[in-house]
């Protein structure tokens, strides 16, 4: 990713029904209500709105989920799916980072039981 893209601004999802739309509002430095409008969806997201976002954003994202146990296991950029003891939920990790739209900037995963993973690239420059 590009410098400016790496800086990423911690957002605190703002309703438990936003990581989807937080996660993809650090990525991209909309808001997370910018990011509802333009899905269309202020609730869940899913794997192909937030893949389509990113896409529309100069991302790509890596085609399958990879499973993860550890992080030293993620790349440098990725966004998370994860098993939380309370539902389904999405994450982002960048250069070591966490940023859980939910539980804050961690050095680990939030309490998960199953984990996976999909890198996040900048789209080349045309």
């Amino acid at each position: 990713m590009t410098e400016n893209r790496r800086k990423i601004k911690y957002v605190h999802e703002p309703t438990d029904l936003q990581c989807g739309q937080v996660v993809l509002a650090m990525l991209t430095g909309l808001s997370p209500e910018q990011v509802a409008e333009e899905l269309g969806n202020d609730r869940e997201t899913t794997l192909k709105e937030m893949k389509s976002c990113l896409r529309r954003h100069g991302f790509l994202v890596s085609g399958e989920r990879r499973q993860v146990a550890d992080r030293t296991e993620l790349p440098n950029v990725c966004m998370l799916s994860l098993e939380t003891p309370r539902c389904w939920h999405w994450s982002l990790y960048c250069s070591g980072v966490f940023y859980d739209p939910e539980h804050g900037i961690m050095d680990d995963f939030p309490e998960s039981d199953r984990k996976y993973f999909w890198e996040i690239i900048p789209a080349p420059e045309e």
